[in-house]
């Protein structure tokens, strides 16, 4: 089996739990806003051989009349952010910015 992006081998979907995070500080690469983006988003982190991990969660969304509203957030390890960033910037996508510390 070939390895993925950050060194982990591929093995069909890439999505995983909370407990693949326990230990590490994940980073926070993308909130999808739609359904489909989220799936999509997915199936190329997947095919590209990132581990990732995904929640629900609110965000503050609105540019005259904000509310709250609910994406999906997708996560990775700090040592395959610049390769999820560089995955998604190829296919569309514009990940967060780093946080500065």
């Amino acid at each position: 089996m070939e390895g993925g992006r950050d060194g982990r081998p591929l093995s069909g979907n890439m999505r995983q739990d909370a407990a693949f995070f326990e230990g590490h500080d994940p980073v926070l690469v993308y909130i999808a806003k739609r359904l489909r983006d989220a799936l999509r988003l997915e199936s190329i982190l997947t095919g590209a051989g990132v581990n990732y991990g995904v929640e629900a969660d609110e965000y503050r969304g609105g540019v005259i009349f904000q509310r709250m509203r609910t994406g999906a957030f997708f996560y990775v390890l700090p040592d395959a952010a610049d390769a999820a960033r560089h995955v998604m910037l190829e296919n569309g996508y514009r990940p967060l910015e780093p946080e500065l510390r």
